[in-house]
């Protein structure tokens, strides 16, 4: 089943407890939250207070994608706010399968992100313990990036390797996703789909998501 997580990085911040709302009703899966420290990326976004104000509007599914340094530090606050789905960065990890036992200790579902140029070997060891594995098809930090195509390889391998080995983990994309795109990275194996301004910017959102869906 393919699921559709909207970005919530391109909804109006000024309304955000009904633009997730909005979303949800139009028939999104999860609800992407990205998080953003300014430091291992240029940008900042939001903290655990906000998912926790916006948990109290909302019963989906929270899929909290933490694009920082040190997330060992984040874990706990951002499960107690509500998430129910933590990811982290690989390339920002030291101790990468002590954080994904920190996250289900805390009672969450664990994911690892890799970014464009981060192979998937870096992941070998960790994939039976993996809730998801999330392939960044733009580098992190901006919206309205252009869809790199050449992680379509990647998303493939993945998907063979999991089917391989047995193992019931989710494959996530994010980065350009929209109607055209999705398409592509559904046929190599992807069945989290990530998505902000081709959701949020479009003008019928439950039109947006059934496109994207496939």
């Amino acid at each position: 089943m393919i699921k559709i997580a909207p970005s919530i990085l391109s909804a109006d911040f000024a309304h955000l407890a009904d633009e997730v709302k909005r979303v949800t009703d139009a028939g999104a899966d999860y609800i992407h939250i990205d998080v953003m420290d300014g430091t291992y990326v240029p940008n900042i976004t939001l903290g655990s207070p906000v998912v926790k104000s916006l948990r109290k509007a909302s019963k989906g599914v929270f899929d909290v994608h933490l694009m920082v340094e040190h997330p060992e530090t984040q874990i706990e606050a951002f499960a107690e706010a509500g998430a129910d789905i933590i990811t982290f960065h690989i390339e920002a990890a030291k101790h990468s399968h002590r954080i994904v036992q920190q996250i289900k200790a805390a009672g969450c579902k664990a994911g690892i992100a890799l970014n464009p140029g981060t192979s998937l070997a870096m992941i070998e060891e960790l994939l039976q313990d993996l809730d998801m594995v999330l392939i960044m098809t733009v580098n992190p930090g901006f919206g309205g990036q252009k869809f790199i195509e050449s992680q379509l390889e990647k998303i493939h391998m993945l998907r063979h390797t999991i089917q391989d080995m047995g193992f019931d983990c989710d494959i996530e994309v994010d980065g350009g996703i929209n109607e055209e795109t999705s398409r592509l990275v559904r046929q190599a194996g992807a069945n989290v789909l990530v998505a902000g301004s081709a959701i949020y910017g479009a003008e019928n959102i439950e039109e947006a998501i059934k496109k994207i869906r496939g």
